[in-house]
């Protein structure tokens, strides 16, 4: 009696799955996100979608439906965020909406049927950027806050991106890759710092805590990062911004994370046959580093 009554609370666990859209986790209006849930009569995993677009544009509604669903039907739940343009509040502003959305979501564990342990990030450009920020942070958890969220974890588990800025620091772009690539448009708004003072010492400090690779330690997650430009050399007279997603990004990184032995996978376009090689990869270890106890 008491296993079939444990089953059909299981399965009424399990029918109770639904999407939530437009959840405000902020007071601004692109302090909003959907939730997808993954249908589970356990706690699940989830992933969160950070979009790009420059930090100036863009939405939520860039979720790949395929890779979406692939993750609901392992079990994994799924949430896409919108945050606040850098034309609407300058760095830090963008990052602290991505970490106030996961520690949201942290707080709604119960509603949601989310395992705390078990929350990574995927997303494109500006959202890759933001995603591996996020995950190499110290956490943000305030256990003092008068705000029930503000007192959640904002750490991840693993981070799977695309196209990821791994620094923003214009001086190290220009060498990296290109100084077209240090002149990218959006580049004052984000940083909230006029042309004529980019090379004062507050803008070096914000270069500074603005990039990814800045906060590397030796307990951060697992990360895979795909880019699909061409690797070759961008021209200093190339158009602003060109190369802002070269995958030069990507060995910079992981030649910083390897004396940490910190994971860092780096894959280009180049290295499948098939097409659909990079998004089953990518899917694959967002899969196997969310399958297990967590952080």
């Amino acid at each position: 009696m008491f296993r079939i009554l444990a089953w059909a609370i299981a399965l009424s666990i399990a029918a109770a799955a639904q999407d939530s859209r437009d959840v405000a986790y902020g007071p601004h209006p692109r302090q909003v996100l959907d939730f997808y849930q993954a249908t589970a009569s356990e706690p699940t995993p989830v992933v969160v979608f950070i979009h790009g677009g420059g930090f100036v544009n863009g939405s939520k509604s860039q979720l790949n439906a395929a890779m979406r669903d692939r993750l609901l039907g392992a079990g994994i739940s799924v949430a896409a965020i919108n945050y606040r343009y850098a034309t609407q509040a300058s760095f830090p502003a963008p990052m602290m909406d991505g970490v106030r959305a996961i520690q949201f979501l942290r707080s709604k564990a119960r509603d949601w049927n989310i395992d705390k342990r078990r929350i990574g990030a995927m997303g494109g450009s500006a959202g890759a950027c933001m995603a591996l920020w996020i995950g190499y942070h110290d956490d943000f958890a305030n256990p003092a806050s008068h705000d029930p969220v503000e007192r959640e974890s904002s750490r991840l588990s693993v981070m799977a991106v695309n196209g990821a800025q791994t620094t923003l620091d214009p001086h190290v772009l220009s060498e990296l890759i290109s100084p077209a690539t240090a002149r990218h448009p959006s580049g004052p708004a984000f940083f909230g710092i006029p042309e004529s003072e980019r090379d004062s010492p507050r803008a070096r400090e914000v270069y500074q805590a603005a990039s990814p690779s800045t906060y590397l330690t030796r307990d951060d997650p697992p990360a895979w990062l795909f880019y699909d430009e061409p690797d070759v050399p961008v021209p200093a007279n190339a158009r602003p911004g060109a190369g802002i997603h070269h995958p030069r990004f990507g060995r910079y990184l992981r030649e910083r994370c390897a004396p940490l032995g910190v994971t860092c996978e780096v894959r280009l376009a180049t290295d499948y046959q098939d097409p659909r090689g990079a998004s089953l990869e990518q899917f694959e270890f967002l899969r196997r580093h969310l399958s297990g106890p967590g952080r």
